[in-house]
């Protein structure tokens, strides 16, 4: 089976010591990626680790595909313990700092402890230098990206960082990368913050040496010349569709359509688009550069998810306003989804939905832990009974934009996803809308069949994670070219994904998760939800309280297959 190869490097940021761990069985069984990361910290972080404590070990890793040429391979993750949901979570990253971490020649690169002073940690192929940076204490994003470049000749595409909101921890604080690109959800610009690692820098000449397959050509090919409406609009371009689905969360989830949507919804955003954008290697050329000069507004995106969060979620209807949203979330380093739907309650609260002067002093407010910012800092989980509003998340993860009310297998996802209400862990909404063949398609509505399936998607997405392949690759990662990849039968793959989601379970079963923290806000709206829950428990051999029988583990460390 095709995996990344390397030693596990381990940063003690507390003694600024390094060492190295051989790691080879764990990246044979898990290939690289999230599973990898999930594998590690799942053996190596204590159960009850403060996710802010010095006892949280944030990984960082590549996947195999990181040595290829092939498209829809720029991404790389990042897994610990969450501030946010307070369970194992890993964040995926596009961009173009995958491949110079694959240079540093590890498998897997560990950050542990805590440093007594702010610094910078540069990883390289030959060692691991430690920069005390108390100039760079509450500077944005592209100050620390352009502070590195001037004093050591490196890109922000060489780039991990924290903005203000990772330093003042926020619990939705991103690590950015490439300025623009963020390992968003769950709060792991926390993580660094705890650790006062203002960022990390990745350069070498160590590629390992991982024979891919030549068929990853054809994948690139056939990215390079499809005429796809993403290529134009990323993933706003679903928005027109979710709306007349009645579908698109508007006024902090109250209401399922947006009377402004289009003022940000494909077309807004294609109009303010100035030149493509990509990941590594990748010739998709998906991304959203967009500009707005009599503003004075440039940002990447925004995507769909952010586009409700800032837009229809809190009553704005001009894409510029939305962009500058977005431009605020990058350099200040939160994430823009929960960032977006935390100010929607803010504005529920105090009747204020299209003020964009508020949300923008919010944004700062939050980045800052200023006023009220220092309460919405906390996620809409800690602070919606505050607020006086409705508890719009799962697992204190706020939702994504594809509504569970109508999508109702995507519904079924947010709940049992480890991750919280993240869109991206089983991708359902995909086959409701639906976004793929029609003989893989199913009906927006109901649950049959639908508990199978989601086992299905989230062993699937859980490889792709450790691979590393972007999850928009779904219309050209057929399962024969899976195992034309990756060297292994498609089922032995999804067994992999099915080992790393049954890891995170167990793991956030020790930390107190199971059963009562798989619910939905609307799930009275969704007959047959409770059997549906029973029969996705069913489908992963777990017990119907959403914990992981004995039988499936020997200890901790060692998952049987």
């Amino acid at each position: 089976m095709l995996h990344s190869r390397g030693p596990l490097l381990t940063t003690n940021l507390t003694e600024q010591t390094t060492t190295e761990t051989d790691i080879n069985a764990t990246l044979q069984q898990y290939i690289g990626g999230r599973g990898v990361g999930t594998k590690l910290v799942y053996d190596r972080t204590p159960f009850d680790a403060d996710p802010l404590g010095p006892q949280n070990r944030l990984v960082f890793t590549t996947g195999p595909m990181q040595v290829s040429n092939m498209s829809f391979t720029g991404r790389m993750n990042a897994t610990a313990v969450s501030p946010l949901t307070d369970g194992l979570l890993s964040s995926n990253a596009g961009g173009f700092m995958s491949r110079h971490l694959a240079e540093t020649g590890y498998g897997a690169i560990e950050l542990t402890g805590a440093s007594d002073n702010l610094v910078i940690v540069h990883v390289r192929d030959d060692g691991v230098t430690f920069e005390e940076v108390p100039d760079l204490v509450g500077a944005t994003v592209p100050e620390t990206c352009a502070h590195i470049e001037a004093e050591h000749g490196l890109e922000s595409e060489h780039v991990a960082c924290i903005g203000p909101a990772g330093e003042n921890l926020v619990r939705f604080a991103s690590v950015m990368t490439t300025e623009e690109r963020a390992f968003g959800r769950g709060g792991l610009g926390a993580v660094l913050g705890s650790k006062n690692v203002k960022a990390l820098t990745f350069d070498g000449d160590s590629r390992p040496d991982i024979d891919v397959p030549t068929g990853q050509m054809e994948i690139h090919r056939e990215a390079a010349t499809d005429d796809h409406i993403m290529k134009e609009q990323g993933t706003v371009s679903v928005m027109d569709l979710a709306n007349e689905m009645d579908g698109l969360p508007s006024y902090y989830f109250s209401e399922q359509s947006f009377e402004g949507v289009e003022g940000i919804n494909g077309d807004a955003i294609a109009e303010k688009k100035y030149e493509k954008g990509t990941c590594s290697a990748c010739a998709f050329a998906c991304k959203l550069p967009t500009r707005d000069e009599a503003r004075g507004v440039e940002t990447e995106g925004p995507e769909f998810e952010v586009a409700m969060a800032f837009g229809s979620n809190s009553g704005v209807d001009d894409i510029v306003d939305v962009m500058k949203s977005n431009q605020l979330c990058d350099e200040y380093g939160l994430d823009a989804i929960s960032a977006g739907n935390t100010v929607a309650a803010y504005l529920a609260a105090n009747d204020e939905f299209g003020n964009e002067d508020l949300v923008w002093e919010l944004v700062e407010q939050i980045a800052h832990r200023e006023g009220v910012g220092d309460e919405l800092a906390e996620g809409i989980g800690r602070v919606h009974d505050e607020l006086g509003v409705e508890n719009w998340s799962v697992k204190n993860m706020d939702f994504a934009a594809h509504e569970g009310r109508i999508l109702h297998g995507q519904g079924l996802s947010y709940a049992v996803s480890n991750r919280g209400a993240d869109h991206m862990y089983a991708t359902f909404y995909s086959v409701e809308y639906p976004l793929v063949p029609d003989d893989e398609a199913m009906a927006p509505r109901g649950f049959d069949g639908k508990a199978q399936r989601l086992v299905e998607r989230e062993n699937l997405m859980a490889l792709t994670d450790s691979g590393v392949v972007c999850k928009f690759s779904r219309d050209y990662m057929t399962p024969e070219r899976y195992e034309m990849l990756f060297g292994a039968d498609f089922e032995e793959l999804l067994d992999v994904g099915s080992r790393i989601v049954t890891l995170e379970r167990h793991f956030n079963n020790q930390r107190g998760l199971d059963r009562d923290d798989d619910r939905l806000p609307y799930e009275d709206q969704l007959p047959g939800f409770e059997d549906a829950l029973d029969a996705y428990y069913d489908a992963r051999g777990w017990h119907h309280d959403g914990t992981v029988p004995d039988s499936a583990l020997s200890m901790k460390g060692s998952l049987n297959a």
